[in-house]
């Protein structure tokens, strides 16, 4: 079957290379080190006796900030060495921002097809391969059995989408996923449909999320003030969109208007998923005839009622400044969702919209506990947030929740590294 995927790979590569490069030429970012993705790798130390060497895949940034702490974990072990690598152009950047002195190099994770695969794996010469979440492919993972090197797929998720397409090719998951070691599963559901799907039991084993033991540090009162000044933000009340995609601000929007009309002092605060839709949000903006202000231009110069949070890896500071927060990718069209984590461990009444298939155990979770509720259309979007923007008394009951279900689902990290930290002593020995 791998050979099947190398000879029908190529061909689809070049069908679809417009539409990624035309993304990518719009995102921007992804010009440095492009060769990367066709085998290259930057510079690496030689192998150093005795010393076992990790190869990390995490494809973003919402999965880079999610494993920081194995990151310095395995740093501490004097006999292990990382070398990490990404997809996206702010990944990468992030990466060299935050990991540089724990990997021995960061780099863009090769296109999957035989003779890149293979040219990354002859520098790289890992003796462990750590992939996170969805990451599964084939050509990377028969690399690695080809050389003997465990796989292993650390807080596995399934989403509907992929777990449909998985179903449908089930004949063909041994030969293309044959390869992969252990499966460290984020929840239950997820090791269920593992499960399904024909990987061996004993080989799948529920961890718990790692991103739910994500510790953001407060922002003091003269820094909240300070960043609110610099967005121009000076309402009483802020209403966040998280992680916007198309559509959803414009949702927003109309969500603002609700709240004003009902004479609720409000701004909203918008933080697209992708920084480079600015265009696109900015003539949005002019045509609704709102004061806008995009961080990406410096600080405002008076107060507005729209700020643009269009900055990379800023989410987490930007959300402490919400009284309610609108989780995007989750309205009609869009059916996947971002990550909730991040507002509930801040504590905020979280909305989001009906279709959070990549985070359906969480969204679920945060339902039934009070912390969150769903919308079903814009005009659902705006009647929610006008009520708990309203009602501080609610707003503090969800928020409670939020937290108190964030810190009992803590802990996938710790025995995530106690699983690794098993499979380096097998390496040993």
């Amino acid at each position: 079957m791998i050979w099947l995927y190398r000879l029908l790979f190529f061909p689809a590569l070049l069908l679809a290379s417009p539409f990624y490069l035309r993304r990518m030429l719009r995102r921007g970012g992804y010009g440095e080190n492009f060769s990367q993705r066709f085998g290259a790798t930057p510079a690496l130390p030689a192998r150093r006796p005795g010393v076992r060497r990790v190869w990390l895949q995490a494809v973003s940034v919402g999965e880079m900030l999610a494993i920081a702490p194995i990151l310095e974990a395995l740093h501490r072990e004097p006999d292990v060495e990382v070398y990490l690598s990404t997809t996206t152009s702010t990944g990468y950047k992030l990466a060299r921002e935050r990991y540089a002195a724990l990997t021995i190099g960061i780099g863009y994770f090769p296109i999957d097809w035989v003779f890149f695969s293979r040219r990354t794996w002859r520098a790289v010469a890992a003796d462990l391969v750590i992939l996170t979440e969805g990451e599964r492919w084939p050509e990377h993972i028969r690399q690695a059995a080809r050389r003997h090197v465990p796989v292993l797929c650390i807080n596995a998720r399934m989403s509907d989408r992929g777990y449909r397409r998985m179903r449908a090719f089930r004949w063909a998951l041994g030969s293309l996923f044959g390869g992969i070691t252990r499966f460290y599963a984020s929840s239950e559901q997820d090791a269920r449909r593992l499960r399904e799907l024909g990987f061996a039991a004993d080989a799948i084993v529920t961890t718990g999320n790692i991103k739910l033991d994500v510790t953001i540090p407060p922002i003091d009162e003269p820094t909240r003030a300070q960043l609110r000044r610099e967005l121009g933000l000076d309402s009483e009340l802020v209403l966040l969109g998280s992680s916007t995609w198309p559509g959803e601000e414009a949702a927003l929007l109309q969500a603002l208007a609700a709240a004003r009309a009902a004479g609720l002092p409000v701004s909203l605060l918008i933080v697209p998923r992708h920084a480079e839709r600015r265009a696109e949000i900015e003539a949005l903006l002019q045509s609704s005839g709102l004061r806008y202000h995009f961080r990406s231009r410096g600080a405002a110069h008076s107060p507005v009622d729209v700020a643009v949070g269009d900055t990379t890896g800023e989410l987490r500071k930007l959300s402490q400044l919400a009284d309610v927060a609108f989780v995007g990718k989750s309205l009609p069209p869009h059916y996947e969702g971002q990550t909730p984590v991040e507002a509930a461990a801040l504590g905020k009444p979280i909305l989001f919209g009906p279709a959070m298939s990549n985070f359906r155990p969480i969204a679920g979770d945060l339902k039934a506990c009070g912390a969150a509720r769903v919308v079903e259309s814009a005009d659902a979007l705006a009647a929610a947030a006008t009520e708990l923007l309203r009602d501080g008394a609610q707003r503090q009951s969800m928020a409670a929740a939020a937290q108190a279900w964030h810190r009992a689902n803590q802990g996938a990290g710790a025995r995530t590294l106690d699983l690794l930290k098993k499979e380096l002593a097998a390496l040993r020995r």
